[in-house]
């Protein structure tokens, strides 16, 4: 099980990252604003590889190394993770071994070999098979496996988002989070929740991979058969018991969004506020568009790495 961050760690974190890469930018988004709103987006996409996700990988990987010697890291991932992972690597000189799904998001595939990790895809379209061997491949002398959904140390990093977002807007009324394997809302919730308990943090995540949804309302793990999403960053199927608790505590609501309203989210992000996002990414947007509030709101915009297919299903050429 992986505690929430505290915010000593949250606070390590932020220092520790700002040596890499400045606070993301939070706008105001005029298109999704309105006389009861002020809608704010938070751009993680301004960040090394397109998304959020160096944020934690970067934070969990010092951390380890200042216990001990690694000579390499591995993790599975949909892509952003796994491109992470690689930038961390690179940035601390290590050699990263990345397992991705089959086929894997082009985009994110090319990414993660432009920061000259090794890839290796496996088994089904989700993270099932690649998880296992990612496992398995970590079992060898000084490999460290870096996992987005278990390592303890990981979600202070995403966890610096929320921090970021309060100490420009500290009257926060809800945070819209999209939630993947968790680690992103779990940091930010654990952020949020004691810099400001009344701010409401809602989950989102996609209708056709709804595992940690189903599970934070049953209050125990509740896998799903498939998790078949445009939204690979939401893909997941076999939810950890402890995230569940974790986000049982953090998490104040969650939605589901539909293919097509993800869909809908990514054009009007591009062509209302000029902002590139892929599924996932777009999320956050799809349910605050389906599900309004009045009061200062925060959609985090998690990743940009958007698949040709997709982003022409959205109308957005490039």
């Amino acid at each position: 099980m992986s505690p929430l961050p505290e915010m000593s760690a949250i606070r390590e974190a932020q220092q520790l990252l700002r040596a890499y890469f400045p606070p993301t930018p939070l706008v105001r988004a005029p298109s999704l604003s309105g006389p009861n709103a002020d809608v704010y987006l938070k751009l993680e996409t301004a960040l090394p590889t397109g998304s959020f996700k160096p944020r934690g990988a970067l934070y969990a990987l010092i951390k380890n190394m200042q216990r001990g010697k690694i000579d390499e890291v591995t993790a599975s991932s949909t892509g952003n993770h796994g491109a992470a992972t690689a930038f961390a690597a690179r940035t601390l000189g290590l050699s990263a071994t990345i397992f991705l799904p089959d086929p894997p998001n082009p985009v994110k595939r090319k990414r993660i070999e432009d920061l000259g990790a090794r890839i290796l895809c496996q088994g089904s379209n989700d993270l099932a098979a690649a998880s296992q061997k990612a496992s398995a491949y970590s079992r060898k002398a000084g490999v460290y496996l870096l996992s987005d959904a278990t390592s303890p140390e990981l979600p202070a990093g995403p966890a610096t988002i929320g921090a970021e977002i309060l100490e420009e807007c500290s009257d926060l009324s809800a945070v819209f989070v999209p939630m993947g394997d968790t680690a992103l809302i779990r940091g930010i919730g654990a952020a949020i929740k004691q810099l400001s308990p009344q701010t409401r943090v809602i989950g989102v995540q996609a209708e056709r991979a709804p595992s940690y949804v189903l599970s934070w309302r049953a209050g125990k793990p509740v896998p799903t058969e498939t998790c078949d999403t445009i939204a690979d960053g939401l893909a997941t199927r076999f939810p950890d018991a402890g995230n569940v608790a974790d986000i049982r505590n953090v998490v104040d609501d969650v939605v589901l969004v539909t293919e097509g309203q993800m869909i809908d989210a990514i054009r009007h992000l591009y062509k209302k506020e000029n902002v590139l996002a892929e599924p996932a990414g777009a999320a956050a947007t799809a349910a605050y568009v389906a599900n309004p509030i009045s009061g200062r709101v925060a959609l985090l915009v998690s990743g940009s790495n958007i698949a040709d297919d997709v982003r022409g299903q959205a109308g957005i050429a490039l």
